[in-house]
C-alpha cells in the first residue's frame, strides 16, 4: 500500500514555492484581468522552471507545486495546472512532430494550452459527448485544407483557457453509437478555420469558455493517440491530475487553517481570545484534522500513480473527492470564524471562498467520483471470486 512523507529536500522545495508565489507570482496574479488569460503569469511560471517540470516529474511533484503554489496564490496554481491538463496529452501520446511544436512553448510560458471535453449535454457523462469528426477525406476541397481527414461539428463548453488558448486537446466522436470507443483526441490548433470562441462569466476567477467547430479540418498528423481510442486518452490524464485537484485543495485548505489559526488566537471576545472558547478551538481542529487526512490521501494517490500501481483510478476519485469536499469545508468554517471581514471583497478567505467552489465540479464532479469508487470496488470484489 503506497505510503507518503515529505524528506528534507522536497520540505525545502515547497517552503521555496510558496516564497516564490508570494513574492514573484502574487504580483502578477493581481495585474491579471479576472476572466482572462495572464500571459504575463504564465511566462514568469515558465521562466521559474516549473512549466517543464510538468513533464519531467512524477504526480508527486505535480501535487507538491499545486498545493505549494495554492497556499500563496491561487491563480498561479491554476495557471500552472491548465498547462499541464491541456499539455499532458501531447506529452503523452503525441508524435514527435506534435511534442516538438508545442512542448517546449508550453515550457517557457509561450503558449497556452486548453483541455476541451466538456460540452454543454456531455459534462459529468463525458462518454456521451457528441461533437462530430465527419470523415472530409473524400472532400472536393479537402486538398486545400492539407488533406482533411475529418471535419469537427459541435460545440464544447466549460472549457479552461478558451477561448483564448493557442491550441487545445479536442475529444470528438469518429464512431456514432459506440459510447466511449468512438471518441478520438485531436491536437487542435487555436488558428483552424471555422474555430470559434466566446469567454463564460463564471464565479471562479480563471478564464473558462465555450468553443464552437464549424466543419474544423483535422487531419491524421493532429490526432493523438489513436483513432476511436482517445477516452482513454481522456481518463488517463485525469487519473494524473485529479489527486492534484486534490493538492490544490489541500493548499487552500490550509491557507484558510492558517489564517484561522492567526485570528482566532488575537481575537478578543467574550472575555478573552476566540481560540479559549472551547467550541471554537475544537471546530479549530477538526479543520486540521480532516486537511491533514486529505492530504495524505492525496500524496497516497500521487505516490500509487508514480509506482504504477493497478487501483489508481479508485484512488485519484478517491484523493479530488475527499480533499475538494474537505477544502470546502474548512473554507467555510473559516469564513464562519472570521465573520463578516471575511466576506469583504479582496480578503483572502473572500477568495478562497469564490475558488474553492469548482474544483468539487471539474474533471469529474463529486458525484463522478463516487460512481468510479463503487465501480473499482465492485470489479476488485469480482476479479478476487
Amino acid at each position: 500500500m503506497p505510503a507518503f512523507s515529505l524528506d528534507p529536500p522536497q520540505s525545502a522545495w515547497c517552503a521555496e514555492l510558496r516564497a516564490l508565489a508570494a513574492e514573484r507570482l502574487r504580483p502578477l496574479a493581481e495585474k491579471g484581468e479576472p476572466g482572462h488569460v495572464n500571459r504575463a503569469l504564465v511566462a514568469e511560471l515558465g521562466q521559474l522552471g516549473l512549466l517543464e517540470r510538468l513533464f519531467t516529474s512524477g504526480a508527486v511533484d505535480l501535487c507538491l507545486m499545486r498545493e505549494s503554489l495554492a497556499y500563496a496564490c491561487t491563480e498561479a496554481e491554476t495557471a500552472l495546472a491548465l498547462q499541464g491538463l491541456g499539455a499532458h496529452p501531447v506529452h503523452a501520446h503525441g508524435t514527435p512532430a506534435q511534442r516538438e511544436r508545442w512542448l517546449p512553448r508550453v515550457a517557457d510560458g509561450t503558449a497556452i494550452a486548453a483541455f476541451a471535453l466538456s460540452e454543454p449535454a456531455a459534462g459529468s457523462d463525458a462518454a456521451a459527448l457528441e461533437l462530430r469528426a465527419e470523415a472530409g477525406a473524400s472532400d472536393p476541397v479537402a486538398e486545400s485544407d492539407g488533406g482533411a481527414r475529418w471535419r469537427l461539428t459541435g460545440e464544447k463548453c466549460w472549457i479552461s483557457n478558451a477561448p483564448e488558448a493557442d491550441f487545445y486537446t479536442v475529444f470528438a466522436r469518429t464512431t456514432p453509437g459506440a459510447g466511449a470507443r468512438g471518441v478520438t483526441a485531436f491536437l487542435v490548433p487555436a488558428d483552424r478555420p471555422g474555430l470559434t470562441g466566446t469567454g463564460l462569466d463564471m464565479l471562479s476567477p480563471h478564464p473558462i469558455g465555450a468553443l464552437s467547430f464549424d466543419a474544423v479540418p483535422v487531419t491524421a498528423d493532429d490526432v493523438l493517440g489513436e483513432v476511436d481510442r482517445g477516452f482513454r486518452v481522456a481518463m488517463g490524464t485525469l487519473n494524473l491530475f485529479r489527486p492534484s485537484v486534490g493538492a490544490f485543495a489541500v493548499g487552500m485548505a490550509q491557507a484558510a487553517l492558517d489564517a484561522t489559526l492567526a485570528h482566532t488566537a488575537q481575537r478578543e471576545a467574550f472575555g478573552g481570545k476566540l481560540k479559549d472558547l472551547q467550541s471554537v478551538a475544537h471546530q479549530v481542529a477538526e479543520m486540521a484534522l480532516r486537511t491533514e487526512a486529505a492530504r495524505l490521501m492525496v500524496y497516497a494517490a500521487a505516490t500509487a500513480y508514480d509506482e504504477g500501481a493497478a487501483d489508481v483510478p479508485k484512488r485519484a476519485a478517491m484523493a479530488k473527492l475527499l480533499a475538494t469536499e474537505t477544502a470546502q469545508y474548512v473554507v467555510d468554517q473559516a469564513v464562519q470564524l472570521h465573520g463578516a471581514r471575511a466576506l469583504r471583497r479582496g480578503h483572502l478567505l473572500e477568495h478562497l471562498y469564490r475558488e474553492v467552489r469548482a474544483p468539487r465540479i471539474y474533471e469529474g464532479a463529486s458525484e463522478v467520483q463516487r460512481g468510479i469508487i463503487a465501480k473499482e470496488l465492485y470489479a476488485t470484489r469480482e476479479a478476487a471470486q
